[in-house]
């Protein structure tokens, strides 16, 4: 296994030689290299530590560059503070994650999520940084962009609920409506699983595939979504698209990876920890909730100049997302009831009826809390149709309440409006085309 050693001037030089040593007879290791990330108490001109030594102006700048010069398979860290502390092991892990290589100390040890090439048709995926930052809205809406231009694609949905086995829905054929996902809750699923509102929302033929975990690098303890890769291999389709789950990371190597943050998230969740793994392996950043109040421009502000700071060259889109009724609801009154918070749900009742022409009489945006969406719902006036987005309670709480009084149930997508978003998703797309048909294959990350 070759290795990297990451080592200090705070250690003395034959104490470091002597780990090294003990190092590489443990874990049955060859070091090509070394990485010298600061500090001079301890050392003197000319210590020779018997491998190419790599230094630069910070620690991080000096893994990285070591990373560039030679390929490894294991960075092993002998370092410790006061050169190195938490926020730095977190980017020098994020580092030698994205390349490919585990990332050792004394006490831990962190590996590459292990993907799988699954040959036949290019691909993209769309993974996030947590939950509830518009990731499969984003998904839904590249689906839609690349099927009115005729890439014909397929999408494999990973979730928390998906079926024991991976399902097929052929969105543009099914008329997934309500009365199809309440046949779906009483066979057991979860109707409201991301794989129903990407075939009901996008009219594309989705593959639904379950996970359960997640890793602090996004790998699903398990799932069966390689099943579901392989199924969608078979599909006449022209491109796939993985959707992701969560901060979990499909388990796929594809061609173009998006990654969705939310600019209402903690800076250190997106561009820090292993949220910085995130970025080094994704081709472009859609920040969505760009907006007050979800978030200050100051707060946009500091995430993108985080974002610099792990890759200067990463394309970066701020977002918003604004709702977009299936059907035709002009002159109805509705009750519109989402995921959004309580703070932009009145922004978003005044789009609808700006937008689709209804009469917004009530909104909730308790779907995903049961037992206040069904306090919300109580209170709720005469309505014509209940709006909702496919989530969370939006089948067994919303869409059997509708049944039951007999009204109109329309679903919700969420679009994400930004300048220049179009061209940098069908940039991926046809970059995945090009590596399909005779490029180098694999895209970034390990």
């Amino acid at each position: 296994m070759r290795a990297l050693f990451l080592i200090d001037g705070e250690h003395y030089p034959p104490v470091v030689l002597d780990a090294m040593r003990r190092v590489e007879e443990e874990l049955g290791a060859r070091g090509v290299a070394a990485a010298f990330l600061g500090g001079t108490e301890k050392i003197g001109e000319g210590t020779d530590y018997g491998l190419p030594l790599v230094a630069a102006e910070d620690p991080v700048a000096a893994v990285r560059e070591a990373l560039r010069r030679y390929r490894v398979e294991a960075v092993v860290d002998l370092s410790d503070e006061p050169v190195v502390g938490y926020r730095e092991r977190m980017r020098i892990a994020s580092l030698a994650l994205a390349a490919g290589a585990r990332y050792v100390g004394s006490d831990f040890e962190l590996r590459p999520p292990e993907v799988h090439r699954v040959p036949g048709k290019p691909s993209l995926a769309v993974i996030g940084t947590g939950k509830r930052v518009g990731k499969t809205a984003v998904t839904g809406y590249l689906a839609r962009l690349l099927d009115r231009e005729g890439f014909r694609p397929a999408v494999v949905s990973m979730g928390r609920g998906g079926p024991p086995e991976p399902e097929v829905l052929e969105g543009d054929r099914l008329e997934v409506g309500s009365d199809y996902l309440l046949r779906a809750l009483e066979r057991g699923g979860h109707a409201a699983s991301d794989y129903y509102e990407t075939a009901a929302l996008s009219r594309v033929t989705t593959v639904g595939c379950r996970r359960c975990g997640g890793g602090l690098a996004g790998k699903p303890f398990v799932s069966n979504v390689l099943e579901g890769a392989r199924i969608a291999a078979g599909l006449d389709a022209g491109i796939t698209i993985f959707d992701g789950s969560g901060a979990a990371v499909p388990p796929v190597a594809v061609d173009r990876r998006v990654l969705v943050a939310g600019a209402h998230q903690d800076p250190e969740y997106v561009a820090g920890f292993l949220g910085a793994y995130r970025l080094l392996i994704s081709d472009l950043l859609v920040l969505t909730m760009a907006e007050e109040p979800m978030a200050t421009p100051g707060r946009v502000e500091e995430i993108l100049r985080r974002v610099e700071e792990v890759r200067p060259e990463l394309p970066v889109i701020p977002a918003v997302f604004r709702p977009r009724p299936a059907e035709d609801v002009r002159g109805l009154r509705v009750a519109y009831v989402s995921t959004a918070p309580a703070v932009v749900l009145e922004r978003l009742a005044g789009y609808l009826e700006e937008s689709s022409g209804c009469e917004v009489v009530a909104a909730s945006g308790n779907l995903s809390d049961r037992k206040r969406l069904a306090e919300d719902l109580e209170g709720m006036p005469e309505v014509d149709a209940y709006l909702t987005e496919i989530k969370a309670a939006a089948v067994d709480v919303v869409t059997r309440r509708g049944a039951a009084e007999g009204r109109r149930i329309v679903y919700c997508d969420n679009d994400p409006v930004a300048g220049g978003l179009d061209e940098a998703l069908l940039k991926l797309a046809r970059e995945a085309l090009r590596e399909t048909d005779g490029g180098p294959v694999g895209g970034r990350g390990v």
